[in-house]
């Protein structure tokens, strides 16, 4: 289970306020809690998605899935900075996932580690 902070949450509100995808997505998430999967799972459904509710790695398979993206020099350094907005709308506009559940996958990627999610694509180059 992954949880955010309030200030976590409020911290990516005040970057991706012109994104009304991820305000959604960080209203679902406050009203879970914090839970980062339990809302992720939900707005998958909102999409028309159909993730295994009992499978606990789901949101880590499509921040994966989502790895070469992620982890693209400037993006990753965007979010080594803090700064998301970039970042969310690249992979918003990819067909790699619903675009409501990019803000949940990035948040998940800085609440892991940034640098150790993208260390997998370090060692291939």
């Amino acid at each position: 289970m992954t949880i955010v902070t309030s200030q976590e949450i409020a911290q990516f509100r005040s970057q991706l306020a012109n994104y009304t995808e991820a305000m959604v997505a960080l209203d679902a998430i406050e009203d879970c809690e914090g839970d980062l999967e339990d809302a992720a799972i939900a707005l998958a459904i909102r999409a028309g998605q159909q993730p295994q509710t009992d499978n606990a790695d789901w949101l880590d398979a499509l921040a994966k899935k989502c790895r070469a993206v992620i982890c693209q020099p400037e993006f990753r350094e965007d979010l080594l900075n803090g700064s998301y907005a970039r970042v969310i709308e690249y992979l918003a506009g990819t067909p790699l996932l619903p675009s409501i559940l990019a803000a949940p996958v990035l948040m998940y990627v800085v609440q892991h580690g940034v640098n150790s999610f993208c260390e997998p694509l370090d060692s291939q180059f």
